[in-house]
């Protein structure tokens, strides 16, 4: 799990957001996902942006979605609906950073975890697994972006209850609170009239939103760039707490800010709960990016009548974000001060304890003889003297003797010893940023890091034992997904952001053959269709920074060599808006994103460029490329599909070629029919690999058909965009059904009748079904590919939730 660190896969938030990835660890203070753009350029989020990957169905309208109430009523708009289609998850585990536990403190065994893109969960003791509460209604293709977890907060007094604030970037817009009265199994929303930032740097500090424990109708909420908020009304309504600040900061400022980190957390000085009578006595803890812009007096400020009114209090060192404060029992406060946001910030840290007047220091954390580790998440029990805290080492990456990762204290802080590091089972250093006591069990503690959840449950133990916690967790962020010929050896090929490349033999089990377990993305696959174990990809080695490498298996990947060349284009592009076919042994094209194909005769110990023409550029750092496509029947015909790049470019056009991918001719008729621009990650090809020459293309409006190699294509009128949601972004074609007048099953995800989902037809495109349902949208979904073997299976992936096979 330690493998998992600095993520730089590429988020094209477009329009309804999207999301390719997530956090996993970093080797400083900014790491995490980098982001793309809601219609502009991407590139604005946590590390900067080196492409761009598939959509989930948002419109690059370059404005973001309105952001008002649920309107899916589950209407087919005259499509059929589908029934009893079931959906699993494909096995991977974790694979994504968890940025927060939260537990309720009464109620034993009840606990959250938000992530940064991929939605909450929820823990079923009874199954010792999670189960996912944001996959459903409130939460499609138009709504991507609120599967980015900003904070969660539980009400004390009522354990049905849970308050979940969303939004996955800053420049997003504002964000989402949604309310679930029944432990998170069905939602309402409120608009939020501030912005949020669930995948931005330092979201894995603690709680920005609280529930008063005493009048749990008030809430604070402490937000990235407009200060201080607060509810009377049980989350409905929101004002600003101008006693504190009045100040919103400009995008200027917070694009400066990297996102921005305003007011980090809310504390409540209660050990009260149900008095009726609002808490008093508040601190709030304001980053350096607030204090300056705000001009305010200190890092932490407090309340004594209940946030009418606010007093500086003094730090014992200023300049520093406050990630995590948690009070004891005994109403001591314990407070970690980091100089960088993290996520697995680096030192220097700091970690006190103070009663009000009094700072205490317990620990420092320097640079020191090359080791640069810092401090991130806490978590305390019990009162006095014999206080346990268990605090979280951060960007400590390895496990070796002296290494730190969760430090463990039974005299409230007098002493420590490592419980992690060096013990039995797994270690997951490196973004230590939220550790937590199960306030039912002492022993069991638990801590996130960038590949999900890792726990122990006998923390009082000489040597504790540590293993994963990350059951029907699956944050795994795929870029590109193909199916092999039916009788294959493999299910499918994925080609995902940071966890690479792998060939899926049992959707049970997690995979194990890759080219490469080293941390890395794979942007694109395909297999020769008359001999599927001959098997070609592309991704980029982030384990070295050497930019893309590309690879091959003759044996269905239980072996793998590398090219020993790359194609023009290669080396500087290595985003997502790639595609490779693979016509036959030995025969590959590969198009690099923003790059004219090539292709090779030999594995790639040799490349030659193709006639197609160079892609210019629509936006500065935007991706665009060619989507390929062997014809599965014919392996001297190969398609290429130019999307436009973007929906204020020119229209798409497609090409042919007729000597296995080496020329292209372009085709007339996809200009005839004036196929909508549109961005890569919105658009689709397929072919029919059961008839030469047929040919489905999905141009982000619409269904387009050719049953001639693509020289004459019919428009099909049953889909078109909707509000905030593509009107066809991908189509696959897989097992027919039996008895059908058409020779493939096709799957379309776009929008119909006003409402967006995934459709099948089994006659050629005259009538189709809903697929998937309104408890299913999983955020969005961002790749599609059909089953050869079986009728009605269908993989695709949400918005951060991995991969779905239907049943």
């Amino acid at each position: 799990m330690n493998k998992f660190k600095m993520r730089t896969i590429v988020l094209a938030i477009i329009a309804a957001s999207l999301a390719a990835g997530c956090g996993g660890g970093s080797s400083g203070s900014g790491g995490g996902t980098a982001t793309g753009s809601t219609g502009s350029t991407p590139g604005t989020g946590s590390t900067g942006s080196t492409g761009t990957p598939p959509a989930t169905g948002g419109t690059d309208t370059g404005t973001p979605p309105a952001t008002g109430g649920s309107t899916d009523t589950g209407s087919t708009g005259g499509a059929s609906a589908s029934k009893g289609t079931t959906w699993n998850s494909v096995k991977w585990g974790g694979g994504g950073y968890v940025s927060g536990l939260i537990f309720h403190p009464t109620t034993a065994n009840l606990l959250y975890a938000r992530t940064d893109i991929g939605g909450a969960y929820r823990w079923n003791q009874a199954t010792s697994s999670w189960t996912p509460i944001t996959d459903g209604l409130g939460f499609g293709a138009a709504e991507s972006k609120y599967h980015g977890i900003e904070s969660i907060a539980l009400d004390p007094n009522n354990d049905q209850l849970v308050y979940m604030a969303t939004g996955m970037y800053t420049f997003e817009g504002n964000g989402r609170l949604y309310i679930s009265s029944d432990r998170g199994d069905h939602w309402t929303h409120v608009d939020l009239p501030f912005a949020l930032g669930g995948n931005n740097p330092g979201r894995a500090m603690g709680e920005r939103l609280m529930v008063d424990p005493n009048k749990p109708s008030t809430l604070f909420y402490g937000s990235r760039a407009s200060g201080l908020w607060k509810s009377t009304d049980s989350g409905k309504t929101w004002a600003q707490v101008t006693a504190l600040s009045s100040v919103k900061m400009t995008s200027d400022q917070i694009g400066a800010a990297n996102g921005a980190m305003g007011v980090e957390l809310v504390v409540y000085d209660t050990g009260t709960k149900g008095s009726g009578t609002a808490t008093q006595t508040i601190y709030a803890a304001i980053a350096p990016d607030y204090v300056s812009v705000a001009g305010l007096a200190s890092n932490m400020y407090k309340s004594t009548d209940g946030g009418a009114s606010w007093s500086p209090v003094p730090v014992p060192v200023s300049g520093y974000h406050i990630p995590h404060m948690v009070r004891a029992a005994d109403g001591m406060f314990y407070v970690v001060f980091t100089k960088d946001t993290g996520p697995g910030a680096g030192g220097p840290g700091r970690f006190y304890k103070f009663d009000g007047s009094t700072w205490t220091l317990l620990k420092s954390e320097d640079p020191l003889n090359g080791t640069n580790f810092g401090l991130g998440g806490v978590s305390v029990q019990g009162s006095g003297a014999t206080t346990r805290i268990a605090l979280g080492v951060t960007n400590s990456w390895g496990n070796f003797s002296g290494q730190q990762t969760v430090q463990l204290s039974d005299d409230a802080g007098k002493t420590w010893r490592e419980i992690e590091a060096m013990t039995p089972g797994e270690n997951a250093s490196g973004w230590v940023d939220d550790v937590e006591i199960d306030p039912a069990n002492r022993d069991h503690i638990l801590h996130v890091h960038g590949g999900g959840i890792i726990e122990t449950k006998n923390a009082s133990s000489a040597s504790p034992t540590w293993s994963g916690n990350i059951t029907n967790i699956e944050e795994t962020a795929t870029l590109s997904l193909v199916t092999p010929p039916a009788g294959a050896p493999y299910k499918f090929i994925n080609s995902a952001g940071d966890i690479g490349t792998w060939l899926q033999t049992d959707v049970t089990v997690k995979p194990t053959l890759a080219p490469t377990s080293n941390w890395s993305n794979g942007n694109a696959a395909d297999m020769a269709w008359a001999d599927p174990l001959f098997i070609a990809g592309a991704g980029v080695a982030n384990w070295n920074g050497t930019g893309s490498f590309g690879f091959w298996s003759g044996d269905g990947g239980k072996t793998w060599s590398n090219f020993a060349t790359l194609p023009a284009g290669a080396q500087a592009n290595t985003g997502s808006s790639a595609s490779v076919a693979v016509p036959a042994r030995n025969s590959i094209i590969w198009a690099p994103a923003n790059s004219v194909p090539s292709y090779t005769t030999n594995n790639g110990a040799s490349w030659t460029a193709t006639n197609l023409p160079p892609l210019p550029a629509v936006a500065q750092g935007w991706d665009r490329g060619y989507h390929l496509v062997a014809d599965r029947k014919n392996p001297n015909k190969v398609y290429a599909y130019d999307s436009g790049g973007a929906s204020w470019a020119t229209a798409g056009k497609f090409y042919v070629s007729t000597d296995g991918g080496h020329t292209f001719t372009l085709s007339q008729g996809s200009v005839t029919v004036n196929l909508a621009p549109k961005a890569f990650w919105e658009t689709s090809v397929a072919v029919n690999p059961n008839a030469e020459g047929d040919l489905w293309l999905a141009d982000g409006n619409t269904v387009y058909h050719s049953v001639d190699s693509g020289a004459t294509w019919t428009k099909l009128n049953n889909f078109a965009s909707g509000a905030g949601t593509q009107g066809a972004s991908l189509i696959a074609l897989g097992k027919a059904a039996s008895g059908a007048k058409y020779s493939a099953a096709i799957y379309v995800v776009g929008t119909m009748g006003g409402v967006w989902g995934v459709y099948r037809s089994d006659d050629a495109g005259a009538t189709w079904t809903r697929f998937n349902d309104d408890a299913h949208q999983f955020g969005g979904i961002g790749v599609l590919a059909a089953d050869q073997n079986t009728y009605g299976r269908i993989y695709v992936s949400g918005t951060g939730r991995g991969l779905f096979y239907s049943n």
